[in-house]
């Protein structure tokens, strides 16, 4: 019989670059539906330190679906990918990567792509996130701008 190890899991690869995310932001989203700004609240914490993050989004009735992310690394690539699941049902797979302070996620699928890029403020404190969608992979459109201001 082989002796089991006390120690948790521990990340093959970690997700320090995401150290930055850690805390609680207020949110203000835009959309062409919208007709105006929406408010919102977003919190990240680690689920396991530097292996598996979570992330948490709230908006005010009236805009985007509430949601929750885990974001983990595969050991063979050098993308992150996030599982989103929503109060509507829909769940979806993005790829993610950040680094030199742009944030970008992406999902490819053959009718409803999505693609987002975010940057960072110079304090670290403010991220601005520009999102697009296309229903045909060559045509992008408007989708959800985000502004992220840190709380804690």
């Amino acid at each position: 019989m082989t002796e089991q190890s006390t120690l948790p899991p521990q990340p093959t690869r970690s997700l320090n670059q995401f150290r930055i995310l850690i805390g609680e932001w207020d949110m203000v989203g835009t959309h062409p539906l919208f007709t105006s700004p929406v408010p919102g609240h977003s919190s990240f914490e680690w689920l396991r330190e530097d292996g598996l993050l979570v992330w948490h989004f709230n908006w005010e009735p009236g805009g985007p679906p509430n949601a929750i992310s885990v974001i983990g690394h595969d050991d063979t690539v050098d993308t992150c990918t996030m599982l989103y699941s929503d109060e509507r049902g829909v769940a979806r797979i993005y790829q993610m990567t950040l680094e030199d302070g742009v944030w970008k996620m992406w999902r490819d699928s053959p009718d409803f792509s999505q693609r987002m890029t975010s940057t960072f403020s110079s304090d670290n404190n403010t991220i601005v996130t520009h999102g697009e969608l296309s229903r045909d992979g060559m045509h992008w459109e408007q989708d959800l701008n985000v502004t992220y201001t840190r709380v804690i």
